[in-house]
């Protein structure tokens, strides 16, 4: 990321500690960073479709409060005055959450934030808009029938990837510096990867996740940035107690812990699961040249594997049973229009029964178990991201691929969701195309600052 040098409107390229030191410094405001955002998204959204709701008027007056409390020397908080974006799967009070379905309504109150959003409220962020997601997050990829496709900043005929792809790629675009994802089963990290941002899937329990989600342990809060350091920075706003979420615990802050870097770190690189995926040779090779730039800073490198057979089934049961949770709360006529896959999942799930879904904790309970042991050897695990790049936007699978689900190409990230632990993406490169590649990093439950020192690291 390099400083800009001309114009305000490359405040929109800055990351968000960018803009919080040319905030102390008196370089610009928050009203001018903020505008510079608002420009930015008006520019990109005809071409990206990232938001389904952009409030300028309401962003423009935070801005205004933050730029006065800066004058004062009074700052609300770590993030006062930041441009901020939030997945429309999450409660934001002053509008309506559509959560990408067509049958939600617009009438009501809307007057209670999601847990992180009170978060960055508390610590005055500036909130531009909500950003896409299929409906009620479901897929891997981020389009539907009430917001239309969502393209990759690179490359608009590809997908930006889902469900947080609206986040991502208004990340990548320059349309605010930080945003908040849901991750199910790789809702963040997927979308990260294919648009060149970082992403992380923190702890289970680390960010207070209110409202529940009918996807139940499977579902994580966390940040979508620029860099690993801004990700920490939200990381650190958004997670600690919250009364509403009986499965939150206490957490340290990890952004003092980046600069420890990864000197004497235990790595373990599995770059296909065991055999287990084909990588495209291209993802393969910017993953390994990442992974040697790690020995390279200190880090002890070998290839192992955490010999675990892929989980997708015992995945599907949790997922497609949460889908036929999400249905069994809605109205008949609003469950009939649902996006044909959504409503096939949840038909399947409706059909799950109680011994079968607890095999399915079973298996989940056993993974995890697994992992546990695994990290006692290892401090990371590194795998890619994903095995492909971005393709066609507007499928849920590649076209010509034979893959039934969203799941059959994106099986680095799903099982992570099954054990709760940390899991970063950080981008790597680029084929020949110019579409980013990502890097996954994963930790021991708990050690989300490792997962961040190595994304940090690997920027630097």
């Amino acid at each position: 990321m390099t400083e800009p040098t001309t114009g305000t409107a490359a405040l929109a390229d800055l990351t968000a500690r960018q803009l919080l030191d040319g905030y102390g410094k008196g370089d610009f405001t928050p009203v001018e960073a903020t505008s510079a955002v608002l420009d930015r998204i008006e520019a990109v959204q005809p071409r990206i479709n990232a938001f389904v709701r952009v409030d300028a008027e309401q962003a423009l007056a935070q801005a205004e409060a933050a730029t006065e409390r800066r004058r004062k020397g009074e700052p609300l908080g770590l993030l006062d005055g930041v441009p901020v974006s939030v997945k429309d799967t999450l409660p934001m009070a002053g509008g309506p959450t559509l959560r990408g379905s067509k049958g939600a309504s617009t009438k009501g109150s809307w007057d209670v934030d999601a847990s992180a959003v009170a978060r960055l409220r508390e610590q005055g962020a500036v909130f531009v808009g909500k950003t896409t997601t299929p409906e009620f997050g479901w897929k891997a990829t981020t389009d539907s029938a009430l917001s239309g496709i969502t393209h990759n900043p690179h490359d608009p005929d590809r997908t930006a990837g889902g469900s947080s792809g609206g986040s991502a790629a208004a990340v990548a675009a320059g349309a605010a510096p930080l945003s908040l994802g849901t991750d199910g089963g790789g809702s963040i990290r997927i979308p990260a990867s294919f648009c060149g941002v970082v992403g992380l899937k923190p702890t289970y329990g680390r960010v207070p996740l209110f409202p529940a989600s009918p996807f139940g342990s499977l579902a994580h809060v966390g940040p979508l940035a620029r860099s690993a350091a801004d990700a920490a920075l939200l990381l650190d706003v958004i997670c600690g107690a919250d009364w509403r979420d009986w499965s939150v615990r206490p957490a340290e802050p990890v952004s003092p812990l980046l600069a420890e870097g990864v000197k004497g770190l235990r790595i373990a690189y599995s770059p296909h699961l065991g055999g287990q995926v084909a990588v495209r040779p291209v993802v393969a090779a910017a993953v390994r040249a990442a992974v040697a730039r790690l020995a390279g800073l200190g880090a002890y490198v070998e290839e192992a594997d955490p010999d675990f057979a892929d989980p997708v089934a015992a995945f599907h049961t949790l997922w497609f049973t949460g889908a036929a949770r999400v249905a069994h709360q809605l109205p008949s006529a609003w469950r009939a229009s649902l996006e044909p896959g959504l409503r096939e999942i949840a038909e399947q799930g409706a059909h799950i029964g109680a011994v079968d879904y607890l095999a399915a904790t079973e298996v989940q309970a056993q993974l995890s178990h697994r992992m546990a042991r695994f990290h006692r050897t290892y401090d990371l695990l590194v795998t890619p991201t994903l095995p492909i790049t971005a393709f066609e936007a507007g499928v849920e699978v590649p076209r010509g691929s034979g893959l039934r689900r969203w799941t059959g190409w994106t099986p680095f990230t799903y099982p992570f969701n099954m054990t709760g632990q940390p899991a970063v993406t950080v981008p790597v490169g680029t084929d020949s195309a110019g579409l980013p590649i990502g890097l996954q990093l994963v930790a021991a439950r708990h050690r989300d600052d490792l997962v961040l020192r190595a994304a940090h690291a690997l920027e630097q």
